[in-house]
């Protein structure tokens, strides 16, 4: 009790500075070696002494209080300091012992990791798709002996620290399994590459001129050696796999709207000239859409004047195209606004629904990948 008071009595500015050192002492690698070679509380050790002398250091040791282990930290210290670890170090100091276990592995301190590194890329349909492949999957935890083959194998042996039961512990106590449910368990699942997620791609195969400034579904597998993704699309694509792609040719999907599904425009009746949007366009009727960015342009008769411009009260909408050169056949779009629905021919493909962008950082991606120079 009095040690820990006397702990407690350092204050904020102590704790900050401390889990400063922790943290970079323990992200170092020479933390965690010496907490699995050494006890978590090592008693003093008797010598063999004059008798006096003897009785004095054993009336010293009964005296001496145990010397503190990291547990023995504050709560909010030792939180503040798990806070502020690498996932590579939550899942090196979760095989210290089964008390930091259970805390490296919770949910709120890999929530962070989560959004941090994989918030941009991973939307809704990725968690369903996580939801699922928990609820197929038979085995209870992501420890089951039984079969460690493909899937859980690779993260095994990828992050070793997560599974080693701790030298603290008895060989006769039960390993505590990973929930598969857990966030650390879909963290490590997306950074060893074995579960492959929905999202969409910019400019797919590697910028080819024919999908410039467009965005496609794709499953994505990632691959954590090049900081790079592989990614698999439609069958009906003249190609399936791509490889390397970077993270800033990512992003979530932004609608809830399956790639063969036609998506239902809410915007139609506010789109004026120069509003940014996103439109549904298919090559033929059974391939998947694709997300295409273009702008709203005029009227023909309309000369621009933004005080005579009734472009918002036609029942048409002009939708330009600009990265392809005037008077070419993909340079510009016209739709009903009353009364839109999948328009087109095998010949020029087939427009669906719209989206209207809203978002500054949205219309600023789509600017960010243009072109050098506008094609054909």
């Amino acid at each position: 009790m009095r040690s820990e008071g006397r702990m407690l009595s350092l204050g904020p500015r102590f704790w900050g500075e401390f889990s400063s050192f922790l943290v970079s002492w323990f992200n170092k690698g020479r933390f965690v070696v010496s907490l699995f070679q050494v006890p978590m509380k090592m008693p003093l050790k008797k010598v063999n002494l004059g008798s006096r002398v003897q009785e004095i250091v054993e009336e010293e040791e009964e005296e001496e209080e145990e010397e503190p282990s990291l547990l023995d930290l504050p709560e909010l210290a030792l939180e503040r300091i798990l806070e502020r670890l690498s996932p590579a170090g939550l899942c090196s100091m979760a095989g210290v012992c089964s008390s930091l276990r259970d805390r490296c592995r919770s949910d709120h301190l890999w929530e962070k990791h989560l959004k941090q590194k994989w918030g941009r890329v991973i939307g809704e349909s990725a968690y369903k798709e996580w939801q699922w492949h928990i609820a197929s999957s038979k085995r209870p935890s992501l420890l089951d002996q039984r079969n460690q083959k493909g899937f859980m194998g690779s993260l095994i042996s990828m992050w070793p620290f997560c599974w080693f039961r701790p030298k603290c512990e008895s060989r006769s106590k039960p390993t505590t399994c990973l929930p598969v449910d857990s966030i650390m368990a879909l963290y490590l699942s997306l950074e060893s590459g074995k579960f492959s997620f929905p999202a969409q791609v910019y400019n797919r195969e590697n910028g080819h001129v024919g999908f410039m400034l467009s965005c496609y579904d794709a499953q994505l597998s990632y691959d954590s050696k090049t900081d790079t993704f592989q990614a698999r699309y439609s069958p009906f694509a003249r190609q399936t796999i791509e490889q390397s792609i970077h993270w800033e040719r990512l992003r979530a999907p932004p609608v809830d709207t399956p790639a063969h599904v036609l998506h239902t425009s809410d915007c139609l009746n506010d789109l004026k000239p120069g509003d940014h949007i996103e439109i549904q366009w298919r090559r033929s009727k059974e391939f998947p859409y694709g997300w295409w960015y273009a702008v709203v342009g005029h009227q023909e008769l309309c000369d621009g004047s933004e005080n005579r411009c009734r472009c918002l009260h036609n029942d048409t909408v002009v939708l330009e195209f600009r990265q392809y050169t005037p008077g070419s056949r993909w340079r510009q779009t016209i739709i009903n606004r009353k009364d839109h629905r999948e328009v087109g021919n095998e010949a020029d493909g087939f427009y669906g629904g719209i989206r209207k962008l809203c978002k500054a950082e949205e219309i600023s991606k789509w600017k960010q990948l243009w072109p050098n120079q506008i094609v054909d």
